[in-house]
């Protein structure tokens, strides 16, 4: 089974590849594809722009589409920049000056709790959509560390941990992430409908389309 991954993001399109091995399922990304809609992500949750990109696709591509957005959470900015993550600083999104836009906010911050949040949505060509998320608890070091991932991953430490996830292994943060707790989710609750081309869909417990 061909499931569309609906991002362009290389660095996430390997991350959800490493995680997400589901016997007989190929994943491809929408530039290896070819021209699909582009879908402004204008919800104000996280579930709602990954229902979106996911049911948009899946019926611009008549196949099953699985597409994620996530971001990051910090208590004392009330949750900002949240699914603004991306484009904290403006557009076109820049991860050095969201990065750089995040510690002059908490400069004069001492309580510097945040979480990565991920809403991870599947949905059939048919527009019928489900959902799983999962999050990452940690706080946000002084400055950056580290030169892997992406995003905000050299400003976050997670807890249990001394290294931001710019630091860490990849094979640990595929672990850990928010990212990859809500694809293991994903993996238990739909590895009947990913590991062949379901007939049943949805499962059982209601959808959302």
């Amino acid at each position: 089974m061909k499931l569309l991954i609906a991002t362009g993001n290389a660095h996430k399109l390997a991350e959800i590849r490493a995680i997400l091995q589901v016997p007989h399922l190929d994943l491809i990304g929408i530039r290896d594809f070819g021209p699909l809609p582009g879908v402004e992500e204008d919800g104000d949750t996280f579930e709602a722009n990954a229902i979106k990109k996911a049911v948009v696709l899946a019926g611009a591509s008549g196949l099953w589409t699985l597409a994620d957005d996530s971001g990051l959470e910090v208590d004392a900015l009330g949750g900002e920049p949240g699914v603004r993550s991306a484009r904290y600083a403006g557009e076109p999104s820049n991860d050095a000056a969201n990065n750089r836009k995040l510690l002059a906010q908490l400069e004069s911050e001492g309580n510097r709790r945040a979480r990565f949040r991920c809403v991870i949505a599947l949905s059939d060509p048919s527009r019928v959509a489900r959902t799983v998320a999962g999050s990452c608890e940690g706080v946000i070091l002084l400055h950056a560390c580290g030169q892997g991932g992406f995003g905000y991953d050299p400003l976050f430490v997670p807890d249990g941990h001394a290294r931001s996830f710019a630091e860490l292994e990849s094979a640990v943060k595929n672990r850990i992430s928010h990212r990859a707790r809500a694809l293991d989710k994903a993996v238990r609750e739909w590895v009947d409908y990913l590991a062949t081309e379901p007939a049943g869909w949805p499962p059982a417990g209601g959808a959302l389309g």
